[in-house]
């Protein structure tokens, strides 16, 4: 199957943004497969603990925002960089890897998250 590359990153992007943003529940039923396997220790595995972990996220966190920095996509992957402001203006690097099955669904994700530090040894940017 030849995956549709620009209509994968749009929908990574999509579906990363309104789940982040507080409508997991719609998230899922548009963008997400029959299955969703999660990578992540700190979330459950399956649609409904990914429902439950961004419920919970926009609940106790309203204030968040989120920039995509960039997407790329190669077969059935997609990997996004974004960054992440937090409360307190705690801020995050994060890269998030999904799969998607062969009706462009998502089906499988990744994520490594770091914090920004206040110093760093050289000058160049995180992103």
């Amino acid at each position: 199957m030849t995956h549709d590359l620009q209509a994968n990153k749009q929908h990574a992007i999509e579906f990363y943004q309104m789940a982040y943003l507080g409508n997991p529940v719609d998230a899922v039923k548009k963008y997400v497969g029959a299955q969703y396997i999660q990578h992540n220790p700190a979330v459950g595995d399956g649609k409904q603990e990914f429902i439950d972990y961004f419920t919970e996220m926009a609940r106790d966190y309203p204030d968040k925002s989120i920039e995509f920095v960039r997407a790329i996509a190669e077969g059935d992957l997609v990997a996004l960089h974004s960054h992440q402001t937090w409360p307190d203006n705690d801020q995050y690097i994060t890269m998030d890897f999904f799969r998607f099955d062969d009706q462009g669904k998502i089906v499988e994700h990744w994520d490594s998250i770091q914090q920004i530090p206040n110093v760093s040894k050289n000058s160049n940017t995180m992103y």
